[in-house]
């Protein structure tokens, strides 16, 4: 019965040790490995069952912050090469529109409406580009002696289709050019009136036209094409009429 209670002394001494050692972690942990990496798994049950657990939790916080205040700084991975693939956080929602790498686009560039390539000006233009015309009456001339040889087939009538066309498209840079001799005739004149001290007047679009509607007949009549021009005018105007008109009941 002695050898009884003294076993039981003994027991609570050896806990009330532990727990004062647990309590006082400076003294129970100056023998303790400073890097607990190297144990394993059983040193470690061990290690807790002798200095307490709270003293090992204690232990394992100072080990954790040592290693990651030791841990070197990695640079910052844009700076090492701005064509690596983003790296994100696993932790961050992904945004469903996300900037990825971006791709050079070729974009179409288009001389007509670019600031690039300058205002258009007719008068430069035609001068630039008046060797065209000599090219143009010469395959005009070829189109002819070709529809000659042809007397009759689908051949025939391509070459009719394209010397009309071409016809049309020469009449069209005609009468272009003739509005545009009528511009610089008026600007011309607006001019001198400034310089003799009169005040510019400009033209509204309709008087324009009817200006250039008075030279287009000048210039049929001194032709000798006005009457057949007249006649198709008034065929034309006459159809207009004709869809305006109901429809006869029979």
């Amino acid at each position: 019965m002695a050898a009884t209670l003294r076993a039981g002394a003994d027991a609570r001494h050896a806990r009330k040790t532990q727990d004062a050692g647990a309590g006082e972690p400076g003294a129970a942990t100056h023998s303790l490995p400073r890097d607990m990496s190297t144990l394993s798994f059983e040193e470690l049950l061990e290690l807790q069952s002798r200095v307490g657990t709270k003293a090992y939790k204690q232990l394992v916080v100072a080990n954790s912050t040592k290693k990651q205040g030791s841990r070197p700084r990695v640079q910052n991975a844009c700076v090492a090469d701005k064509h690596r693939p983003l790296e994100m956080s696993a932790k961050v929602r992904v945004p469903f529109l996300r900037q990825v790498v971006p791709v050079n686009k070729k974009v179409a560039r288009d001389p007509r409406f670019d600031d690039l390539s300058g205002e258009y000006n007719p008068e430069v233009f035609d001068k630039t580009y008046e060797f065209l015309d000599g090219i143009r009456a010469k395959e005009k001339e070829l189109v002819r002696k070709q529809l000659k040889k042809h007397r009759s087939g689908e051949e025939r009538e391509k070459l009719q289709q394209l010397l009309q066309r071409m016809e049309q498209q020469e009449m069209a840079q005609q009468e272009r050019k003739r509005q545009q001799e009528l511009r610089l005739t008026l600007k011309r004149e607006r001019r001198a009136r400034a310089q003799q001290g009169h005040r510019p007047y400009f033209l509204k679009k309709s008087e324009q036209r009817q200006l250039a509607l008075a030279e287009k007949f000048k210039e049929l009549k001194r032709s000798k094409k006005l009457e057949s021009f007249l006649s198709r005018k008034r065929r034309r105007n006459a159809g207009k009429d004709r869809r305006h008109l109901p429809l006869s009941k029979e």
